[in-house]
């Protein structure tokens, strides 16, 4: 559903109003009536002979994503993958709004990262409260995921990304997704390594 989103703010960009569903299934790699059968759950938004409705679709599948308004975020782990998150714009961009930077290094606390102070992750409690942080994010290195992961509990944030190559363990109520750039790699290696080209 997220391809599908991208896809169709793409189309909106270019001043589209209305695609087929073999225009989205190209767009998305995937087959039309894949597409059909995805897009019916939203509701009937095709019209025979001309398409979806792009602003209307959008709209139901972002209300359905939880995209349809702002997130705020806390990032944990200051250094250059934190950093980069930090200066990213298309997270503000999507909705995700970084809204507090927080490190255990004494030597990074206080400093400023693209208009973020980075604060103790101590304080990570009492900001949560001030800010309405609702996803943490894990930029830290992997032995000091878990003890981030800690923090973000201890704070009562529910919704936790961790960037860190590393599992770390949540309570029950706790949503938790993994980024590991190395497990992408990883695929990518196998895929060219079963299909060597000839």
């Amino acid at each position: 559903m997220a391809v599908y989103v991208q896809a169709l703010e793409a189309m909106l960009q270019e001043n589209m109003n209305v695609v087929s569903s073999e225009g989205l299934a190209a767009a998305c790699n995937v087959n039309s009536s894949q597409i059909r059968k995805d897009l019916a759950y939203f509701g009937e938004f095709g019209v025979r002979g001309v398409g979806y409705y792009i602003q209307d679709l959008l709209a139901a599948m972002r209300e359905y994503l939880g995209i349809n308004r702002e997130w705020n975020c806390a990032l944990v782990g200051v250094g250059n993958l934190g950093r980069a998150l930090l200066r990213h714009k298309q997270l503000a961009r999507k909705g995700f709004l970084i809204v507090a930077a927080f490190d255990c290094d004494p030597f990074k606390i206080g400093e400023v990262v693209a208009g973020h102070e980075i604060f103790c992750t101590r304080r990570l409690k009492e900001r949560k409260q001030d800010l309405g942080i609702e996803i943490g994010m894990i930029a830290t290195p992997p032995e000091r995921a878990q003890r981030a992961t800690n923090h973000l509990i201890e704070a009562g944030v529910k919704g936790i990304i961790n960037f860190a190559p590393a599992i770390v363990h949540v309570p029950d109520d706790t949503v938790i997704d993994y980024v590991d750039f190395s497990q992408n790699l990883i695929t990518l290696a196998f895929q060219l390594s079963s299909h060597p080209s000839s």
